[in-house]
Formats: structure tokens, sequence, C-alpha cells
């Protein structure tokens, strides 16, 4: 199904971390090129099934946040034809998808973060290049499957349209791991669909989430997590430069979640609760069971 005309003509991906997660393979390779095999057979890099997410929901251009010691890598890939020898040797087949991805590369523009200092500063990084628009924000160690026609970023841009506010794409997570995701609660404005949000709150320990973060509706035992994915209106740079500029951290970093937080009191956020999953392959025993889950699940859901 094709993506509706959006609003949203940009995405913007950090992939400037350090991948420690991920240690020791990110010694020698970006956690963003681990490879996936996607529904066609390809293996891919995982940044180019996020660019992919992001461009066929009807994005026109991509902000990818690189550290500048591994913009060359990124270029390389997106940018500059295969070498000679290797070129020779590709089949027709993927001497065509060569350029597929050249085409690609001139739709994405590369960000540099020039400090590692956390997720609200990497995003930060993208202020000018966003320049006073609505964006999507897709997490660069997160990949995504849509349960319907429409993708998972395609869907949060539907909603963005109708909600006319920012979007937090949302996803039913058991109380033993939302200590490992932002986590929302709220009133649903549509059931187990669209939400209210009423409080952001960054890896709340599982105590903290029975007394303040519970939402109608859910079983006692789950909790309305964070999807990986976002459609933010161009206010939430003026609460990401005031945190920066006032230095003010969040287990030692520049966290999006708090300003989310102040975004929601100002202007106001929905959650959508997003009819997909997401594959979170920042982490070993995530990515392991992405390379093992992914593919199979392709065969079974709608293209």
């Amino acid at each position: 199904m094709l993506a509706p005309q959006s609003k949203v003509k940009k995405a913007v991906i950090p992939a400037a971390g350090f991948g420690t997660r991920m240690f020791p393979v990110t010694k020698v390779i970006k956690k963003e090129l681990l490879p996936i095999i996607d529904r066609d057979g390809r293996a891919k890099p995982i940044i180019l099934k996020i660019v992919e997410e992001a461009l066929n929901a009807g994005i026109e251009e991509v902000g990818i946040v690189v550290q500048k010691a591994d913009l060359e890598i990124f270029q390389e890939f997106f940018l500059a034809a295969p070498k000679a020898e290797l070129l020779a040797k590709l089949s027709p087949e993927n001497r065509e998808y060569s350029q597929y991805l050249q085409d690609l590369g001139q739709r994405i523009t590369f960000l540099i973060q020039d400090r590692q200092e956390g997720f609200g500063h990497a995003v930060f990084c993208a202020q000018t290049w966003v320049n006073n628009e609505p964006f999507l924000l897709l997490l660069g160690d997160h990949i995504y499957l849509s349960q319907e026609g429409l993708s998972c970023a395609g869907q949060l841009l539907a909603a963005f349209e109708q909600a006319e506010c920012s979007v937090v794409g949302l996803t039913v997570m058991p109380g033993e791991i939302i200590h490992k995701a932002g986590c929302v609660a709220g009133v649903w404005q549509k059931p187990n669909s669209l939400l209210q949000v009423t409080k952001l709150y960054e890896k709340p320990d599982l105590e903290y989430a029975k007394a303040n973060l519970h939402v109608t509706g859910l079983p006692e035992s789950d909790f309305l997590g964070v999807f990986g994915m976002y459609v933010l209106t161009p206010e939430i740079f003026d609460y990401l430069e005031a945190e920066i500029e006032n230095n003010l951290r969040y287990r030692g970093e520049f966290q999006l979640t708090t300003c989310l937080d102040r975004l929601r009191e100002e202007k106001g956020i929905v959650g959508y609760l997003v009819k997909g999953k997401y594959f979170d392959v920042g982490m070993p025993q995530f990515y392991w069971q992405t390379v093992r889950d992914f593919y199979q699940l392709c065969d079974i859901l709608p293209r």
C-alpha cells in the first residue's frame, strides 16, 4: 500500500553512539551496519532498513547523525560505487541494486555530533537541518515490521495528520522489561489506538511504573512503552537547547524524554499504539532474536 502524502518531509536517525552494549564487535563495525536478512533475501545493514522505513512512508529527506570519525564509512555505503574488481563480479541484479543505493544516498544528509552526550544531544544536532519543520525521528538501532498494509512509520505519520501535535509511537510492554525503555501514561482518546499522554518517564523501575504509569484497559502487569519512533514538532529543539545550555543531565547525559515531557505540558503529545513490531538490535540478546525471527515474520505479516 502506498503511504499517504504527508506534511512531514524529513526524518532524523541518530547513529553516532559508541555501541557499548554490542562490544567487542563495535570495535570494528558500527552497530548500525550490522546485517539483517530482509524479506527480499538481501543482507542489508540495519541503517539501510531504517532509511527505507522512512522513505517508504513518504519522507523525502533523511538526516543521519554520525560521529565525524564515522562519516566516511556511511558515505562509502550510500554514495560510493563499488570498487571496479567487486563491480565486475556482481550479478546484473546486484549492479542495479548498487545504483539504487547511490540514488538513495542523494536523499541523505549526514549531520555531525561532535561529542557523544546522549540521545537528546544527538537529536539536537539536527536542529539547523530540520529547519523549523515537523520531523520523523527513528532510532538508529531499531527496525520495524508492520502488522498491516501501512508501514509503522506510515501509521505514525497518519496519526500526526489526525492529531496535529507531536506523536510518540507506543507498544504494549510487560513489566519485567519496562526498566529498559521509556514509558508513558495517559487517557485513551480512541481505545487501543490514540492516547492523550499525561506523563513520560525514562526507564522506570517496576514499582514506580505500577504506582504512576499504569493505563486503564491494560492488564496490571503491562505498560505502554515507547516504540522507538516519533513525529515531533520543532518546539522540541527549544527544550533540548535549554537543557544543554543549563547542563541538565539525566544519568550523565542529555535525554530526549525530559524534553518530551515539557513539550507535553506546553503543547500536548498524543501516543499511538503501533500495529507492528519493533526489533531492538542494540543489545546482543535482542540482535540474536532479530536475526532469528525477522526474516520468518516477514513471510507471515502483510507486505
